[in-house]
């Protein structure tokens, strides 16, 4: 164990690859309470990109970041970018300009209890009321109307994003026109006939295999998830760093592949990171396979100080905001408004888009291949990008922009 001594040498030579604002905002509680109240600084944001608040968004203060916001930014087609988890608006940073250069005004937000946006200082105790699903949708619809638009030419999301995105579209296909799903499938709204089923088995039976097995979204739904994460024994930082290279194309072990049935044999076949082992939480899991020094210097589409934007916010914030959707997700009664929409689907054209080495299009057995038959039915394309994995948008920004602006140019005209 090092000596205090070099903990501390350690500690400031580390803080002095950070950008100034970065590391001051860490120091205290208090400016770090003090930096939520400012955008997110223009030193560690692209040129051409800005970040503001958006006040009274359906009760909350959002954080947004902007591209293509000039003076002309009202004259201009819009889309909005939904990011997941544990990502940020931040996530959108490589996509924003390419898209504000085809004449488009991108919009991203940080969501309902993340990042600089309001709902981050929830409890696990706290009403999950305001991450209904339904509600979720609201927050958009009332960020597009906040910022002068009566609709938007395209809704984009990506992980948890996904389904935003996807009941967004679904609900108010006169605010959104199209819709671009990344990573996540959509399966479309429950059926009525599913309302009151038996007991769902699955996590019983991965808790009985050898060894004993838990779903990462059951996990997400526990109480001691967001401790776990946030003062992860490895750091923060370090924690981040495993667990986005362990879902990246960067981890060799990334190679998906469809499942047979949603059993638990099969779902025994997903990574850890999403079918976890019964006695280890996210940064247990995760632990053994961060990369090494050499690799992390080595990874462009991630490099340290970028991911210290993440560590920094979710350092302040911690990772509840982000868990209460995955608690609504598990709990019945809160999805019970989502029935009204059984047999309904996405009639806007929409699009699929995942890394080739992502497993979160397999997950759910089945779901991929039903989309664009069942729940979106204009799909005009579903695609699988060489040389990403989760976090496509990220991995391979390039590939990604020019995929939307074609369909944007395709399902405009």
């Amino acid at each position: 164990m090092p000596s205090p001594l070099t903990r501390r040498q350690m500690l400031e030579g580390a803080a002095a690859f950070l950008p100034a604002a970065l590391a001051v905002r860490a120091a205290t509680p208090v400016l770090a309470q003090a930096a939520a109240s400012r955008p997110l600084e223009d030193a560690v944001l692209p040129r051409g990109i800005r970040a503001r608040f958006v006040d009274n968004v359906n009760g909350i203060r959002m954080h947004v970041l902007e591209a293509g916001a000039d003076a002309s930014s009202s004259s201009r087609p819009a889309v909005l970018l939904v990011h997941g988890f544990p990502e940020l608006a931040y996530s959108w940073r490589k996509v924003m300009l390419p898209i504000a250069a085809a004449g488009y005004h991108a919009i991203a937000p940080d969501l309902r209890g993340y990042g600089r946006s309001g709902g981050t200082d929830v409890t696990f105790d706290d009403d999950l009321s305001p991450w209904r699903t339904l509600n979720e949708v609201t927050d958009m619809v009332a960020l597009v109307s906040a910022l002068g638009y009566r609709s938007v030419a395209a809704i984009v999301g990506h992980d948890f994003g996904s389904p935003v995105a996807a009941w967004s579209a679904l609900v108010r296909p006169d605010v959104f026109r199209s819709v671009v799903l990344m990573s996540a499938p959509f399966g479309g709204p429950p059926s009525l006939s599913a309302r009151g089923p038996a007991a769902d088995t699955i996590y019983d039976e991965l808790a009985r295999l050898t060894p004993p097995r838990k779903h990462y979204q059951r996990y997400y739904s526990t109480r001691e998830a967001n401790d776990d994460m946030r003062r992860a024994p490895q750091g923060l930082h370090a924690f981040l760093r495993a667990y986005y290279h362990m879902k990246s194309a960067d981890w060799p072990q990334n190679h998906p592949s469809p499942l047979s049935a949603r059993t638990a044999q099969e779902w025994a076949k997903l990574p850890r990171y999403y079918v976890m082992d019964l006695d280890k939480g996210m940064a247990a899991t995760v632990a053994s396979e961060m990369p090494s020094a050499a690799a992390i210097a080595a990874c462009k589409w991630l490099p340290d100080g970028e991911l210290q934007v993440y560590s920094t916010e979710y350092g302040r914030t911690g990772f509840q905001g982000g868990l209460q959707s995955y608690r609504v997700g598990s709990t019945p009664r809160l999805n019970a408004d989502l029935l009204v929409f059984s047999g309904r689907t996405i009639d806007q054209p929409s699009l699929f888009i995942a890394g080739r080495s992502d497993w979160g299009a397999y997950q759910n057995p089945g779901v991929l291949e039903r989309m664009p038959k069942t729940a979106c039915p204009r799909m005009e394309a579903v695609h699988f990008v060489d040389g990403a994995g989760h976090w496509v948008q990220q991995e391979q920004p390039e590939r990604v922009s020019t995929l939307i602006l074609d369909f944007l140019k395709k399902t405009s005209s």
